[in-house]
């Protein structure tokens, strides 16, 4: 360990490792894809005399929590992880949580019928006559053996008997405690309808209905990031009853979409040229958003530097209309 030997470097790059495992079927691809969705670097089915080597690697590239599914095709390898986990606690006093995930045996003989995939401990069959259900059950009950001393073992068991998929993805989003880990990142875009609407929007907002700046002419050239602009867009009576509506409605909504699990929300606002409106409203939305839903927010303004042609009107353009 003379890589770590500066105690503050050590501590710099110290890895957090969850380690989840339990009974096929139980949930442990789902749980691996929750923590993977905030933040984690996830290996699933890792070998445990790879676990030591594999969290060094990790802390060598500075990945700060490190998630690992192992299960009972490792066989004999599941001797030896309370010691690894003994090993790694005791080097670098680092965070290890061993997950065990269970459910009732029937629930499991259920849900391997349901996706009709071989169970990962597979038993042939003493009697040729015994159906596909009797061999399942005794694949499960051998691996229930086999585990036994890791769920002894084990930091927290989550029975998941009665639970969906997306019961124990927040199950375990609420139960991951680690500040470090990512929440969903809100989007907010800015655009204009005339160069098209984007693609990648969860949430379109058209705020064309509110006054123009574009025809005022002391803010013509100007943006929604100006002073003058914003304040100009923002105290209108209008903008004012649109923006409580909507804080409200986020206030509401956003939430709700972080327990769905989603890791990303894109909000898109659009006016006319995307240089006005839609500017201020993203900045003024990304304050209440960071400040009073304390959740991270990141801004984009897609059309704000496309060129703004302002010039003086011509006879031979007095009666178009200008863009």
């Amino acid at each position: 360990m003379n890589e770590h030997s500066d105690p503050s470097k050590a501590a710099a790059c110290r890895t957090n490792v969850t380690i989840i495992t339990g009974l096929s079927g139980a949930g442990k691809t789902t749980a691996l894809h929750a923590l993977e969705d905030r933040g984690f670097f996830c290996v699933d089915n890792l070998p445990t005399p790879l676990i030591p080597e594999t969290v060094r690697v990790c802390e060598g590239d500075e990945i700060a929590h490190l998630a690992l599914g192992i299960d009972a095709r490792v066989g004999s390898f599941l001797t030896s992880i309370e010691k690894i986990i003994h090993l790694l606690k005791k080097e670098e006093k680092r965070e290890i949580r061993l997950l065990f995930l269970d459910a009732s045996d029937e629930v499991l003989l259920s849900r391997f019928k349901e996706t009709r995939r071989p169970h990962p401990v597979r038993i042939r069959p003493a009697n040729s006559e015994r159906t596909d259900s009797f061999a399942i059950i005794d694949s499960i009950a051998l691996e229930r053996e086999r585990l036994a001393p890791l769920r002894a073992y084990a930091t927290q068991v989550i029975d998941t008997t009665h639970f969906s998929p997306y019961d124990l993805r927040n199950l375990i989003i609420t139960h991951q405690s680690s500040e470090d880990a990512a929440r969903m990142i809100i989007r907010l875009l800015s655009f204009g309808f005339k160069y098209g609407i984007p693609v990648d929007a969860d949430f379109l907002l058209d705020v064309r209905f509110l006054k123009n700046p574009y025809f005022v002419s002391y803010l013509k050239a100007s943006s929604g990031e100006d002073q003058e602009c914003s304040n100009f867009i923002l105290t209108l009576p209008q903008t004012a009853q649109f923006l409580n509506h909507l804080k409200e409605l986020l206030h509401f909504l956003m939430p709700c979409y972080e327990q769905e699990g989603r890791s990303h929300f894109t909000m898109a606002i659009g006016c006319t040229g995307g240089r006005h409106r839609s500017v201020a409203l993203v900045n003024a939305l990304a304050s209440f958003i960071r400040d009073q839903l304390k959740m991270f927010v990141a801004t984009f303004h897609r059309d704000l530097h496309r060129p703004n042609l302002v010039r003086p009107r011509t006879q031979d353009q007095s009666n178009k209309i200008q863009p």
